[in-house]
């Protein structure tokens, strides 16, 4: 059983044996590197990329959906893609525009 699905998975048009399967495989790199940003302090976070990485993200995983062969690896990797987009950008937000609103109250 389990050699039959590791055949359907290797026989899969978006299967290993096929670019479909190693460029979202190596897109998760950028993720990772997302994720890693998360110790890095706001201020150092930068807009346009931040921005690319979610709009690319949500972009490309409808996409991924309306392709054929339904390739669900390149749509997690850019679920996952947008969601760390979007985490950095509220990172960034609240420290631009609200941690000033804190340290005014704070100073007062």
């Amino acid at each position: 059983m389990a050699a039959s699905k590791l055949q359907a998975l290797w026989n899969h048009p978006a299967g290993p044996k096929t670019i479909h399967f190693w460029a979202p495989t190596f897109k998760w790199g950028i993720t990772i590197a997302n994720v890693a940003d998360f110790s890095k302090p706001a201020e150092n976070l930068s807009y346009p990329q931040q921005i690319a990485v979610a709009c690319t993200g949500m972009i490309w995983s409808r996409y991924s959906t309306v392709i054929t062969p339904k390739n669900w690896n390149l749509f997690s990797v850019n679920v996952a893609m947008a969601g760390t987009g979007l985490y950095q950008l509220s990172r960034k937000i609240q420290h631009d525009f609200f941690a000033e609103e804190k340290l005014a109250v704070v100073k007062e």
